[in-house]
């Protein structure tokens, strides 16, 4: 029987791939599979560039020295480094593997859409050459919160079909959970995972996002064990501003991370965790390679994971 490059993505989801070609062809042999089965778990950790902005030679130097061992990029990496093979021998050099690729997020306005998808699918095309993995796909804002039952569905279809051309390019997608966005509250997030097709559309799931949005972050590890790709450890505390609060450095919020933690070793997690902080918190005077520092100490020393 022979497979094709979609068959055998399904397959090597199933495995929590993270390298790629031996592990594919083993899953192949054992027939397709359409949810996210982990094995013995196994936590690796990565930290996300967002926090140096667009110093993403500096970010790859910090991250690499402090010992994380992949990285997520955001999109603006495609003009910093418009060669992505040469973004991905820089992150050889540093040994770091490019676990993500934030893409953007979903435009539901029917005339935005044809372009839309192409963006998402020319950043699945930079990932693959870069040598990446996972695909980070946002849902739409909207500053009144208000959404029509169509736009759910619609927003599950257009992840269904982003997640079809990622699979072409030899990446998944991962759908993230945002405050702001269609996908802030527990029960909007149900609402379009429900809408895509799970073959396509794996969850990214903030803990951060998850737990500000109203929800319970080592529930939600539990209830989408089969279809949990990777997760952003990420924490948030109240904050005197006008979204009334702000992420900071693990352990300094209110997320429950150690529970995070126990939840994904009971579902046997075998993936990335990345660890992300969109900025550095107000008046504390820190540098982001210190900001990830305060997080790889309380990784190491409260939650009990070598980084």
């Amino acid at each position: 029987m022979e497979y094709s490059r979609r068959q055998v993505l399904f397959a090597a989801s199933s495995f929590a791939v993270v390298s790629a070609v031996p592990q594919v062809a083993r899953a192949a042999l054992s027939g397709l599979e359409q949810k996210q089965v982990h094995g013995r778990s196994k936590i690796e950790v990565g930290y996300a560039a967002i926090t140096w902005g667009d110093d993403l030679t500096g970010a790859i130097a910090d991250i690499s020295a402090l010992g994380y061992r992949g990285v997520q990029l955001r999109a603006n990496a495609v003009k910093l480094y418009p060669d992505p093979l040469v973004l991905k021998a820089e992150l050889a050099k540093h040994s770091l593997t490019f676990t993500a690729l934030s893409s953007g997020d979903i435009a539901l306005e029917p005339s935005e859409e044809a372009a839309n998808l192409s963006l998402h699918e020319d950043h699945a095309k930079y990932l693959s050459r870069g040598g990446g993995m996972y695909l980070q796909i946002l849902g739409t804002f909207r500053s009144n919160g208000v959404y029509t039952s169509d736009e759910y569905v619609r927003t599950g279809r257009m992840l269904t079909e982003i997640g079809k051309r990622a699979v072409d390019q030899g990446v998944q997608i991962g759908f993230h959970n945002h405050m702001g966005s269609i996908a802030q509250s527990p029960e909007q997030l149900a609402r379009i995972l429900d809408a895509a097709d799970q073959r396509y559309v794996k969850l990214l799931l903030d803990v951060a996002h998850y737990k500000q949005g109203g929800g319970d972050p080592a529930h939600a590890v539990r209830q989408y064990a089969d279809r949990l790709l990777y997760v952003h450890f990420k924490d948030v505390k109240p904050a005197n501003n006008s979204e009334g609060f702000e992420f900071t450095e693990l352990g300094q919020g209110t997320v429950d991370l150690p529970a995070d933690v126990a939840a994904l070793r009971a579902i046997h997690f075998d993936g990335w965790v990345t660890v992300e902080l969109d900025h550095v918190p107000s008046g504390s005077g820190r540098t982001p390679k210190e900001c990830a520092e305060l997080s790889k100490i309380y990784i190491e020393r409260t939650l009990g994971i070598k980084v």
